[in-house]
């Protein structure tokens, strides 16, 4: 479809994907008709002379060929996207300014629990969703998640914790699959008294090889993970600090309420 204004810096950012690749334009035209062909949609396909229209500035590009280009210059919609000005990380904050008046259901995302999304992980392997992981600032070693934990968190700014699928340590204040923030700031064990168990301070905590979430305590040169006394764990000590770190300190968290059993 034709721009309301042209947009040079974006066509220029689009051929220059395109010639890192190594692409002609009879190429990238000839790899969308072939897309194009699949989806059984013309719209899909992005002809020699459009594209060098949108790389001069003068045309914007629909939704299906912003999908085709993606897919040929093999980088993500969304970074295409924002060479328009168009950014998805936005859409929180601006439905925010439209807030509706009454309670009601959020709309629900078109994502099925089988689709994932690639985040900044510990290790190249797999999240092993039974077991309690960092997702950290890392940003040179990648994997997959499924997207359904992460499309609402900022990676990139804060550091959050997912609780393994089978980790029932603090339950039921963390349930298994929740997600933690992290103040990575407060790493040492506070000495302060709590007048119940929803104001103890709870850590994630590093040892060699997994990560735990839990109260601690820190007694003669050891540190306690101490369970919540309805999840039927038992208290695990560590050699502090050499075989266990304070990642930081739980700040929030976002769970299921779903009724779920030790």
């Amino acid at each position: 479809m034709n721009g309301n204004e042209p947009s040079e810096p974006a066509g220029q950012r689009l051929k220059r994907l395109r010639e890192r690749l190594g692409l002609t334009l009879r190429q990238v035209e000839s790899l969308s008709r072939k897309l194009a062909c699949d989806k059984q949609n013309n719209d899909y396909l992005v002809s020699r002379g459009w594209l060098n229209n949108v790389e001069n500035g003068a045309f914007t590009p629909s939704i299906y060929k912003i999908y085709t280009l993606s897919v040929i210059y093999h980088d993500s919609w969304t970074n295409i996207l924002s060479f328009f000005g168009l950014r998805i990380s936005d859409i929180g904050h601006d439905q925010a300014m439209f807030a509706p008046p009454k309670t009601q259901l959020a709309s629900e995302f078109e994502i099925t629990d089988g689709e994932t999304v690639v985040v900044p992980l510990r290790s190249g392997e797999r999240l092993r969703m039974d077991r309690t992981n960092l997702l950290s600032r890392l940003v040179e070693i990648w994997g997959e998640v499924p997207i359904r934990l992460v499309q609402h968190l900022d990676l990139r700014k804060s550091v959050y914790g997912v609780i393994g699928e089978t980790d029932f340590t603090m339950y039921p204040i963390l349930r298994p699959g929740s997600i933690v923030q992290i103040d990575g700031s407060q790493r040492r064990i506070s000495p302060a008294k709590w007048q119940n168990e929803h104001d103890r301070p709870i850590y994630f905590i590093e040892l060699r090889g997994e990560y735990i979430c839990s109260w601690c305590e820190v007694r003669d040169g050891q540190l306690l993970a101490i369970p919540h006394p309805n999840s039927k764990c038992e208290i695990r000590r560590f050699a502090y600090p050499r075989d266990a770190e304070i990642v930081g300190l739980v700040t929030g968290v976002a769970m299921r309420l779903a009724p779920a059993q030790p």
